[in-house]
């Protein structure tokens, strides 16, 4: 007999299998014990990337890793032209500059894991 809990909305079960002769597996339902929930360790928060002063950031619409970079420092660049591909559950996001101007700053780098809302790139 093997014990597991489990966690369902917000509640903590203890659930009993017994494994069986041969291929059959039997799940003994018991009633719902509330069981302390483990400790939650919180999640330290890192410091978001800013973008220097003076100059329109490039966020991070979402969590991912940086698949490519398309621009360089000093690159002129016009309102909706891809400089990141970022990797966001399997797919591929273009993200395009929302202004026109030169590339002050390259906040990223190819292979970077980025958070939600990090600089990627400023154009100032």
């Amino acid at each position: 007999m093997k014990k597991y809990r489990i966690s369902f909305n917000g509640e903590v079960y203890e659930l009993e299998v017994e494994e069986m002769e041969g291929s059959e597996v039997a799940v003994t339902k018991t009633e719902p014990k509330k069981v302390a929930a483990p400790k939650v360790v919180e999640k330290k928060e890192t410091p978001k990337k800013s973008a220097p002063t003076g100059g329109e950031a490039v966020t991070a619409p979402m969590p991912g890793t940086i698949v490519d970079v398309k621009v360089s420092e000093g690159q002129s660049v016009k309102a909706g032209q891809v400089v990141v591909v970022l990797e966001a559950m399997k797919m591929e996001n273009e993200i395009v500059a929302p202004v026109d101007g030169e590339v002050t700053a390259i906040n990223t780098s190819k292979g970077a894991t980025v958070a939600l809302g990090d600089s990627l790139v400023t154009i100032g």
